[in-house]
């Protein structure tokens, strides 16, 4: 429907261009040619298109051949050449003539070449000025053909230039020599465009269309070619498509689309079945969306199979919301269905967050810069949309850019900076205050380019297909510095942006341009350059941020390699900032019914010229707020069937406008519109039988319309006719409101037939065909008549109801019984159902197969025997359908036992038929029946065993069934009257009983919780016989809506213990709870209470929110932590061990925290820890007790982290031996510590002494031998666990340690042996003149050394004074009578050949009378 609307509009458009065009007139400017001995004068590129020319021009073969042989000829003649006198004259003067005459040719021909070119050049410029874009004066035209036949599609085109011609097929472009030789032949004559298809095929039924253009524009002109198969020279009823249509009948199609709701970037699938496989001309399945046709692609699979045909799209977006179309050919044209599909938003990435917009497309594409445009969303989350964010990203790859820092608010945004010859793709992202929305579809790769390239080349064919380019810019290579662009104007005038454009500088020159662009505010002399950093490629532009409100003025420079060039013109003042106002919403939007799920919706278009993108529709269910978007994508058309509604459900409508700045604001809403069928005429009635007949009368019955047209049927017409006569005849003139009558004054033994029609509010409906001939005779037979009106109710899975009427001919006497038979469609075969027959009228038909379809009849009983059975039932399919109600049993706020059915697929005009027992309604005595809106509802006055029974109700006047049924048993019964009397006997619901709880200050507070109360609720509080009131000590709070009752008693005691009722009353509910608060209940709430209240008043001062705690940090330090809050200044912090004071203490009264810290623990710090924090409001104290298994825990922590500590085993050399050591951070008693010499467990003795300090374990080896070699374990169990630890003492470490220690043993002899001065000598020796000196010292050595005295280091040689005396290890000298040259400086010396050593005293000699050097300040 849409392409051919699309079609109508594009004839009327070329019909209003060829009316205008026999209008026109045009004028053409002559212009004077110049003669031959005028001066000629051609610009550069007119010389080297002519000289293109002559390089192209071929001379003729035979006229080369024809001169050749003329100059032969002439060579021939002057040979022979013998004149004399007046012939020679004559010869000469005959030369000169045609000399001349071929002179004047030569001239007239130059002539004529010249006024040929200037005429051409006339003809383009006459063509040039009144050039204008295509317009298709004849467009093309539908042909339908035979198989095998040729077609020829021509239209005519007016345009000038000539325009550039291509032709498609389905939208592919036709190349003639990719086809099969022949099969296409294109042709373009003075405008004349045709197309012909030799020898078509089923292959060319095809829409076809030709595209031209020049550079004024373009047009489309299409057509569709249906080539039909030829089935011989036979028509009629001996051809051979009317054998085929006996044999195959064309498929249709089985069922009617329907409308499908699908969801963003989720796929779905469209179906359409058909009611038989199609046949071969009929596979030829096309898909339309919007009247575009769809072919398969990545994310598009079309495919038909097992008489389906499908379209799947893989990921769905809102671009693929729209009308779908399926056209199936037939022999007579085709057939088609459309319907629509939505796609609703994708659950939004943050709640509230707008939906992704759409339809993103580029306009304007140049070498640097492009102008995107999208659809706003319909959805905007519930806040209006503050603007978009665009992104693009190269083509072929995911990595997404930002094109902009601030929301754009239009649809429609300049993009920047792009690079020449780059394919992009974009796509827009809407933002609210609540978030950012998800992306939308990816545009359309666009690439880049040049779009006046192709104007700045002319191309020149010659020699069958090949071509010279000429490229204006190599004309224009005389041009440097560049001139000036024009035209700059401001072509786009947004509020975020202006967009401006000019014209390239003609003539350009050979280098690239750049251009810069400088602004300057209306009334200033000042420009200001706007774009230095970034020189403009194309000669397009847009500037943001400017000033909103003022006016500017722009200009333009180029620049090229040589310079730049002067400013242009500037452009006319445009107004920065101006808002882009949305459309006014469409006016008059009126809803009508349509079906039982959808309403049809219109609206006017928008005057004053106004074009919106669309309209997106919004719907709301009366009664609530929320209003939900029906489309997504917007709609063009102003009239939209609205489905997926709930039947019975009232609905409110409005329309907005979509634009490029965004939505309008709502249409005013529709009126309230229930969802139920439009009313309609009814359909024909069907199914006539006789019922009794008469010797003049006869009885008809029959069924009523299967369409009644959603509305009551008012009554029958019906028609009469006898076969001998020629007219029908009206049998009443007013309806007849039953469908069974009695036709009256009839001829016996005649034939009649008869036909009916219904009749409601809507009109008259159709006639129905003829029923079958009934002969009048008057029936006298023993049995009884068919019975009539059979028809199948609460219809489920596995069963039925079936309802008949008795016959009204009873024959030899009354109907004792029924019998129904049964039998599935499409079979003959019928099934008695009842062996035994049934008085009733009725019957529940079970144990049927869900989802076959069956038809039913009934044959009376008399005594007689049985009649002839009834006329078929319609046939039914047993299956639940779905959304199918059942009536609800239940009782209501006032304590009446119902039963309800809710029916929203009723009419205004239906009622709810109850029915006791399938017997007729209920005693009117016992029931009530309301109705209201959908619902009916029975209600029983006095509920007894008298109601048991089975109720059932039907809605009348409605296509489908709605029936139901319920059995009221007396089970069910007991439980309704009880409930029943709980309702109107209430009891207030107990959610919580008594509930004790002791709150922080030793307060009791005692509650309970029942259901939600009303504000007139009353509450009395009985302690002990009293009724309580609330006192500060005893407050007592009632929380009406909670239904929390609350008694909070202060200072609980003795005087509380007892038995408190809470007694309430809330309308007719009421009901009382008791709580006894005696015995061992009330003293451990006495205990608690105590023990809180006392805890609080605690806490009033400071107090430790964070016990005392150990931890043993990485460096095996031990410390002690605890918390305290509620301090002030004053406030003290103390630590204490075994309730000594303890020193060494950390306390930061910032954060409370204190810390001791102890270094190295060990079992003198076993015991009791406490922190005492205390000021004048009180004390609290935290104790950790450090003793038996809590210490020991401790130290299982350290020894753990102690032996992570341990560094690998080291071996170090001795003087006694071999040591093998590690390295602890603290090393304890507790931990255990085992060495092993290759796997065997060592013990000291007296050669391996294992020990250990505060930081080393180590095992020294004394005097190793080669059976110490081996490797060496350290086993540390820290009391949990063990850590070992190994090195390995053999090969060249073994012999390394061994020569150290060899070596240090060596040396400690030595030092041992060496001569030494062991004691004895002072450093300084005072003495008086006169006296006796005696030095003393000891040495020793072994062997013993030798003694050398020095004085000055001098050797002193003992005689006279100087004596020295040597016993055992004590050496004396002996000084007599020191005198003044004694003072100076002495020194021993003692040698032995494992070493000497020197000890030296100062001896300062003093006379009488003086005091000594050093003692003058004593």
């Amino acid at each position: 429907m849409g392409s051919r609307t699309f079609f109508h509009h594009r004839e009327e458009e070329q019909k209003e261009e060829r009316q205008q065009s026999l209008q026109m007139t045009s004028t053409t400017r002559k212009k004077k040619f110049k003669s031959s001995e005028e001066e000629e004068t051609f610009s550069p590129s007119q010389l080297s298109i002519a000289a293109a020319l002559a390089l192209t021009s071929e001379i003729p073969q035979d006229y080369k051949i024809r001169r050749e042989a003329a100059i032969l000829e002439l060579e021939q003649r002057g040979q022979k050449r013998v004149r004399f006198g007046n012939d020679m004259e004559k010869l000469e003067m005959e030369v000169i003539r045609n000399c001349r005459l071929l002179r004047v040719r030569a001239d007239r021909k130059a002539l004529r070449r010249k006024a040929v070119e200037k005429a051409r050049v006339e003809k383009e410029y006459i063509e040039l000025r009144s050039g204008r874009p295509p317009m298709f004066w004849i467009p093309l035209r539908v042909h339908a053909v035979w198989e095998r036949m040729e077609v020829k599609l021509a239209c005519t085109v007016l345009a000038s230039p000539p325009p550039q011609v291509t032709w498609y097929k389905n939208g592919v472009r036709i190349d003639p020599r990719l086809a099969p030789a022949g099969k296409y032949k294109i042709k373009n004559k003075f405008g004349m465009l045709t197309l012909h298809i030799s020898r078509c095929s089923m292959e060319d039924s095809a829409e076809y269309s030709v595209e031209v253009k020049n550079q004024y524009g373009e047009s489309y002109s299409f057509a569709t070619v249906l080539v039909r198969k030829y089935y011989g020279k036979e028509s009629g009823f001996d051809s051979e498509i009317y054998r085929r249509s006996l044999l195959a009948r064309e498929a249709d199609f089985a069922l009617p689309l329907k409308p499908l709701f699908a969801r963003e970037k989720e796929p779905f699938t469209l179906s359409c079945y058909f009611s038989s496989d199609l046949l071969e001309h009929q596979r030829d399945i096309t898909w339309f969306r919007d009247g575009e046709m769809l072919q398969n692609s990545e994310c598009r699979e079309l495919k038909y199979q097992d008489q389906e045909a499908s379209l799947t799209v893989s990921c769905a977006y809102k671009e693929d919301e729209g009308f779908y179309t399926i056209r199936v050919p037939s022999l007579d044209g085709y057939k088609e269905q459309t319907t629509y599909v939505f796609v609703r938003d994708a659950a939004a990435e943050t709640a509230g967050a707008p939906g992704s917009p759409l339809n993103v497309k580029c306009h304007d594409v140049n070498k640097d810069c492009l102008i995107l445009s999208w659809v706003a969303p319909s959805d905007n989350g519930g806040s209006p949309i503050l603007g978009y964010y665009i992104e693009r990203c190269v083509a072929g790859s995911e990595d997404w850019v930002p094109c902009n820092d601030k929301p754009v608010k239009t649809c429609r945004y300049p993009v920047l900076g792009l690079a020449e010859g780059q394919t992009y793709q974009f796509r827009v992202k809407a933002v609210n205050k609540e978030g950012i929305s998800r992306p939308s579809k990816a545009s359309d790769p666009v690439t880049t380019y040049d779009p006046s390239k192709d104007k700045r080349v002319t191309v020149i064919p010659y020699d069958e297909g090949r071509t010279i380019e000429i490229f204006k810019d190599d004309l224009e290579g005389h041009i440097k510095i560049p001139l000036p662009p024009t035209n700059v104007h401001a072509s786009e005038v947004r509020e975020d942006y202006v967009a401006l454009a000019w014209d390239e500088p003609d003539p350009r020159g050979r280098e690239p341009l750049n251009y810069y662009v400088e602004k300057s505010i209306v009334g200033s002399n000042s420009w200001q350059m706007v774009n230095l950093d970034m020189p403009v490629n194309s000669p397009r532009f847009a500037l943001f941020d400017l000033v909103k409100g003022k006016s500017y003025r722009f200009r333009v420079r180029s620049v090229n390699k040589y310079g730049i060039s002067e400013p242009s013109l500037p452009s006319e003042p445009v107004t920065a900032g101006a808002k882009l106002a949305t459309l006014p919403p469409p006016s008059q939007v009126l809803a009508f019914r349509d079906t039982k799920t959808s309403v049809v919706l219109q609206w006017d278009k928008l005057k004053d010229g106004l074009e919106p993108l669309g309209y997106y529709i919004y719907c709301r269910e009366t009664g609530t707020e929320e209003w939900q978007t029906v489309n997504n994508k917007p709609v063009t058309c102003n009239e939209f069937t609205v489905p997926g509604l709930q039947p019975g459900k009232e609905y409110v409508f409005c329309v907005k406008s979509v634009s490029e700045a965004g939505l309008s604001e709502s249409s005013p809403e529709t009126d309230p519109i229930v969802v139920r069928p439009a009313i309609a005429c009814p359909s024909a009635p069907h199914g006539f039988v006789l019922l009794n007949c008469g010797k003049t009368d006869m009885t008809i019955g029959w069924k009523p319309p299967k369409r009644k047209g959603g509305t009551k049927i008012l009554g029958y017409f019906l028609d009469q006719h006898d076969t001998s006569e020629l007219d029908w005849h009206e049998v009443n003139i007013q309806p007849i409101p039953q469908r069974v009558y009695t036709v009256s004054n009839l001829e016996e033994g005649h034939l009649y037939e008869f036909r009916a029609c219904a009749v409601n509010m809507a009109g008259v409906g159709e006639v129905s065909a003829p029923s079958d001939l009934f002969r009048c005779e008057e029936w006298t037979m023993p049995e009884p008549g068919p019975p009539y009106d059979v028809k199948c109710t609460e219809v489920r899975d596995s069963s039925l109801m079936l309802h008949w009427e008795a016959p009204l001919y009873t024959g030899a006497g009354p109907i004792t019984g029924y019998f129904v038979d049964m039998c599935e469609e499409g079979s003959e075969e019928w099934k008695q159902i009842n062996k035994q027959s049934i008085a009733a009228t009725h019957m529940k038909v079970s144990d049927l197969e869900t989802g076959k379809c069956y038809i039913f009849r009934v044959r009376a009983l008399n005594k007689a025997g049985i009649g002839p059975p009834s006329l078929p039932s319609d046939p039914v399919v047993a299956k639940t359908k779905p959304g199918t109600n059942e009536i609800e049993l239940g009782v209501d706020e006032e304590g009446f036992i119902y039963m309800a059915f809710e029916a929203p697929e009723k009419n205004d005009s239906s009622k709810f038929i109850w029915s006791k027992d399938y017997e007729g309604p209920p005693d009117a005595d016992r029931v009530q029946t309301e109705e209201k809106g959908n619902k009916s509802k029975l209600i029983l006055k006095d509920p007894s065993e008298k109601d048991l029974g089975i109720y059932s109700v039907e809605v009348t006047d409605v296509d489908d069934d709605i029936s139901a049924s319920c059995t009221l048993t007396k089970e069910d019964l007991d439980k309704l009257l009880k409930r029943s009397h709980e309702i109107r006997n209430p009891l207030i619901k107990l959610i919580s009983g008594w509930n004790i709880d002791v709150l922080e200050k030793g307060e009791v507070r005692l509650w309970l919780e029942v259901e939600k109360l009303s504000p007139n609720a009353e509450l009395h509080l009985i302690f002990n016989d009293k009724e309580l009131t609330s006192t500060p000590t005893h407050k007592i709070n009632f929380v009406k809506g909670k239904g929390l009752v609350e008694l909070i008693i202060q200072n609980f005691c003795d005087d509380d213990k007892g038995t408190y009722t809470a007694q309430l009353q809330d309308g007719k509910a009421k009901n009382q709870f008791t709580l006894a608060l005696v015995d061992e209940c009330f003293a451990k709430v006495a205990e608690e209470a105590d023990a809180k209240r006392r805890q609080w008043k605690k806490k009033q001062g400071p107090h430790f929110i964070e016990n005392l705690k150990w931890k043993v940090t990485e460096t095996c330090e031990v410390l002690l932590t605890c918390k305290a809050t509620n301090l002030r200044k004053d406030t003290s912090f103390q630590w204490f061990f075994n309730k000594k004071a303890r020193e060494g203490g950390v306390f930061d009264p910032q954060t409370g925290i204190g810390t001791l810290r102890i270094k190295k623990i060990t079992k003198a710090d076993e015991g009791q820890y406490r922190a005492l924090v205390s000021d004048d409001r009180g004390e609290d104290y935290t104790q950790l007790d450090l003793t038996k298994g809590a210490f020991e825990d401790l130290l299982k922590e350290l020894c753990r982290i102690s032996a992570l500590s341990a560094t690998p085993l080291k071996i170090q050399p001795t003087e006694e031996g071999i040591k093998i050591y590690t390295d602890v951070k603290y090393y304890t008693d507790y931990m255990r510590t085992t060495w092993y010499h290759k796997e065997k467990q060592l013990e000291s003795r007296d050669r391996l002494k294992a020990g250990s300090t505060m930081n080393q374990i180590w095992l020294h080896i004394l005097n190793p031998t080669d059976a110490d070699k081996g490797t060496y374990t350290l086993e540390l169990f820290d009391g949990n666990s063990s850590h070992k630890l190994s090195t390995d003492l053999s090969g060249q470490a073994f012999e390394d340690a061994l020569a150290e220690h060899r070596r240090l043993k060596e040396a400690a002899i030595a030092e041992k042996c060496r001569a030494r001065v062991v004691q004895g000598l002072p450093d300084v020796a005072t003495i008086m003149e006169d006296k006796t000196l005696c030095l003393t010292c000891c040495v020793s050595g072994d062997p013993y050394p030798e003694i050398t005295w020095f004085k000055n280091e001098k050797v002193i040689v003992f005689k006279d004074r100087y004596k020295m005396d040597v016993k055992g290890t004590v050496v004396t000298i002996t000084i007599e009578k020191v005198c003044n040259e004694d003072t100076g400086k002495y020194s021993i010396y003692v040698k032995n050949k494992y070493g000497s050593e020197t000890g030296q005293v100062t001896i300062s000699v003093y006379k009488h009378g003086e005091i000594p050097t050093g003692m003058e300040e004593e």
